[in-house]
């Protein structure tokens, strides 16, 4: 590693674990992942800070990790965040090209910017992310980078990514706690896309769906540009929860279950067979069959897929996802 490399930290607050990750910038722009560090959460709920001490000790415990491991220590951190509370909205705008030359620069694609930061929007809101889906110049639409052409009226159609406030600001207090200075906030799901998604998927349109634990993610593109975004409070733990609640069992065996011998459909079985659940206190072992496991998540994703489908359907682009939907995140 260079003296002066370009050190990037990125953290992932979840509902289940807090993920580090350390990685170098080379000249190439390819990042060298350096170090990654896991850690127990226990203080988040369906993306919210629930408690801003044991969030601050899981953060910490991952940056010491994913420390070590890379060899430096960081300060600054790209925090990546999720809720229920994540809103986003379309909205179209226009700068006037003054210029002699007429020709458009960088500076013309900051007024607009700029102008989308003027917005009314509601006072416990805070803008997450200004994305340009695409450009018009002189009303000739279907422009990707207008930078060096020349018109004399510039627009653009962005997607706007609204969070909550107060709920910036408990993960703000808990990083800081930690001892960490939060450098960008960046949404979960668009993090995801930079990961497993290809250019040409996004230019045929395609549906990230990011199943964590407290949440699932949800993220459209259609012509190389996202269209909608989307977070539902339904995803793994809701899953084990149901299946401690079914079997009255507990928690950790219920979570076992899950991922030892759960399908998401009956049709998935490839053997039926029973499953020996060991007895807590004075209760016995019993048995049950892997259909009746699975009939309690397939309900559980049943009602999760079809709010996915109606959020695709609401958004428009139901039939244009030609690349079909992506599967990722540990409830998947």
């Amino acid at each position: 590693m260079k003296k002066n490399s370009k050190i990037i930290a990125g953290l992932d607050l979840g509902t289940t674990k807090v993920c580090a990750v350390i990685a170098e910038e080379l000249e190439s722009g390819i990042l060298d992942i350096l170090g990654f560090g896991v850690a127990p959460s226990v203080g988040l709920n369906k993306g919210l800070v629930a408690n801003i001490g044991k969030t601050a000790e899981a953060i910490k415990e991952a940056i010491a990790i994913a420390s070590n491991r890379a060899g430096v220590n960081i300060s600054f951190v790209n925090v990546g965040v999720a809720g229920e509370h994540i809103t986003s909205m379309r909205h179209r705008n226009y700068v006037t090209i003054s210029n002699e030359e007429k020709e458009i620069t960088k500076e013309d694609l900051d007024r607009l910017i700029a102008d989308v930061r003027t917005i009314r929007i509601p006072s416990d809101r805070q803008i997450l992310h200004i994305i340009p889906e695409e450009y018009s110049i002189d009303h000739q639409g279907g422009i990707e980078n207008p930078i060096g052409m020349s018109g004399s009226r510039l627009e653009a159609t962005n997607h706007i990514v609204l969070a909550s406030v107060p709920a910036l600001m408990n993960i703000k207090k808990s990083v800081e706690r930690a001892g960490l200075t939060i450098k960008d906030y960046v949404l979960q799901p668009i993090a995801s896309c930079t990961s497993v998604l290809e250019e040409n998927e996004k230019d045929l349109g395609i549906a990230l769906i990011d199943i964590g634990g407290g949440t699932t993610d949800i993220a459209i593109f259609h012509n190389k540009a996202i269209k909608h975004t989307k977070v539902i409070g339904i995803a793994g733990n809701q899953v084990t929860n149901d299946i401690r609640e079914s079997l009255g069992i507990v928690s950790n065996q219920a979570e076992m279950l899950k991922k030892d011998y759960g399908y998401a459909t009956e049709n998935a079985i490839i053997k039926d067979e029973n499953i020996l659940i060991e007895g807590v206190g004075a209760r016995g072992n019993t048995k049950i069959p892997i259909t009746l496991l699975t009939q309690i998540i397939s309900l559980r994703m049943r009602e999760l897929f079809t709010l996915v489908d109606n959020e695709m359907r609401n958004a428009g682009y139901k039939h244009k996802i030609k690349a079909g939907v992506v599967l990722t995140g540990g409830g998947s």
